[in-house]
């Protein structure tokens, strides 16, 4: 059976002077602040990436070190603190061979990536479970959410959105490594190989120039991106200091899916008739109302 909201059985949602609800049939009317009751384990509780995303993420991941680490070391070579870290790599030599073995697991990782996006989504075609409001592409809602966001964060909203499995930030985020990942590759593969480049652009020279200049450029924005907006998002902030666990284990705690991914959580309550037991409990011992 395709799975999607329509398949869950919601009402009007009522509003109270401090609380509002969601009424979903068997479970009984959830309030949007209950992920303040609910027990979370850091590990994870409920399922958010497959074993082929978590696997990529962790390539990507460790690819992403080293080329930074050798990549940067490499372009700024004259600067006081190069060699140190240099001799960490072997010297020059090594550091470079490094650099473009790390870049060609990156590829694979992107190659994966895409096989397993275009597999799994022929797949949930298929069997008639493809739900474009729970995978990365951008819709209508992103944008209401952005704006409920907004009006949430200055005092205007009781609540943040009901946001699905991925938010607008983590859309943004995944369509910015797209472009990021792009760009690096093409300029790379232009510097590594420019006698077979110089075939495909009209004016080599000046590819070789521009792809000298956005390779490091693009690096520097990743590696900024990186640092100062996905690791302060995902791990920093309050409620998932000094870890999350979802790139490891593949699970998110069932607080963080109830107050930024109610709409998946919903989902969740369909498909794991544990989880639709354990709202029911939960609802019941602390005196909301359930039917």
């Amino acid at each position: 059976m395709a799975t999607t909201t329509e398949n869950i059985a919601i009402t009007p949602e009522a509003t109270e002077p401090e609380r509002d609800y969601t009424y979903v049939e068997d479970v009984g009317n959830i309030p949007r602040d209950i992920y303040k009751y609910v027990k979370s384990d850091p590990l994870g509780d409920l399922p958010r990436y497959s074993l082929h995303i978590v696997a990529q993420h962790f390539l990507t991941f460790l690819t992403f070190l080293i080329l930074a680490s050798t990549g940067l070391t490499l372009h700024f070579a004259d600067l006081w603190w190069a060699p140190y870290v240099m001799s960490l790599f072997g010297g020059p030599d090594l550091a470079r061979l490094i650099h473009r073995f790390a870049a060609a697991l990156m590829v694979l990782a992107s190659v994966y990536h895409v096989i397993t996006l275009i597999a799994g989504t022929v797949q949930k075609i298929m069997k008639k479970q493809f739900n474009i409001s729970r995978t990365q592409i951008p819709i209508l809602k992103d944008i209401q959410d952005i704006t409920h966001d907004i009006r949430y964060f200055l005092g205007k909203e009781p609540y943040r959105p009901k946001m699905n499995k991925f938010m607008y930030k983590q859309k943004l985020h995944y369509f910015a490594i797209i472009w990021g990942t792009f760009v690096l590759i093409t300029a790379g593969t232009t510097l590594l190989y420019p006698e077979m480049m110089a075939t495909i652009w009209p004016n080599p020279q000046f590819a070789q120039d521009l792809a000298r200049l956005m390779h490091a450029d693009e690096a520097i924005m990743a590696i900024t991106v990186i640092v100062f907006w996905h690791w302060s998002n995902v791990h920093l902030v309050p409620g998932r200091f000094p870890l999350q666990w979802s790139f490891i284990t593949g699970k998110i705690t069932r607080e963080h899916q109830l107050e930024e991914h109610f709409m998946e959580y919903l989902h969740n309550l369909e498909e794991i008739p544990e989880e639709k037991e354990y709202m029911k409990k939960l609802l019941k011992d602390k005196g909301f109302e359930t039917k």
